[in-house]
């Protein structure tokens, strides 16, 4: 009897074998042979589900996004569960904008090929709506809560967010998302100085200075 090959779990281990790839030697390795290799298959049967390089590479940075993603939604929904202005709620934010930085090794291997992606779409076209998909993504989350942290920084008079500049917001976002982008950047590069503990103590600092920056405008 022929042997059942379960399709998505086979197209799954192919995508993790060029997440190995890009986290281990770059993007420029996961070619459709080098994949085949890691993921212990023959080329051909890497082509059965994916018919190029482009569509592998396409696919594979659409589930690091979702899975970037899946984690943003959980760390959000349990965000909503607290109490704004709490504890609590404080170690939630830290928690939610921790799902974007390399805290262990599934984010770190996540993050650095999340990157490797967002950097090549810049000059590979088949990328751009992925890259476009995982920007608004990410933008979408801070920009909730940066209105979060509005309403609970300097929204507490009559009035709420309207007393809060809408460009003070955006600007405040984007310094949040350039913020992150570095400590991903330098986590990566520098893990021995950027531990963990480093990442959280300086996004901490960042949470407390830009509470203050809103509720002074």
């Amino acid at each position: 009897m022929p042997k059942f090959v379960d399709a998505a779990l086979r197209r799954q281990e192919v995508v993790e074998a060029v997440f190995r790839i890009v986290a281990a030697d770059g993007l420029e390795r996961a070619s459709l042979r080098e994949v085949a290799d890691e993921a212990d298959l023959a080329v051909g049967s890497v082509r059965h589900y994916f018919a190029s390089s482009d569509e592998l590479l396409a696919h594979s940075f659409g589930v690091v996004v979702d899975r970037i993603a899946g984690r943003l939604d959980a760390a959000e929904a349990a965000l909503a569960e607290t109490a704004p202005g709490s504890a609590e709620h404080r170690r939630g934010v830290l928690t939610l904008l921790g799902e974007l930085l390399p805290l262990d090794e599934e984010r770190a291997v996540d993050a650095c090929v999340w990157m490797a992606f967002k950097n090549a779409a810049r000059t590979r076209p088949f990328l751009a709506a992925e890259a476009d998909r995982s920007h608004r993504t990410v933008a979408a989350v801070v920009g909730r809560l940066m209105m979060d942290l509005a309403a609970v920084d300097g929204g507490s008079t009559a009035g709420g967010t309207d007393n809060i500049g809408q460009q003070q917001l955006v600007t405040e976002a984007e310094r949040l998302l350039a913020t992150l982008d570095g400590l991903t950047m330098h986590a990566l590069l520098q893990p021995e100085w950027m531990t963990a503990q480093m990442c959280h103590d300086v996004l901490d600092a960042h949470l407390a200075s830009l509470g203050g920056r809103i509720a002074s405008h």
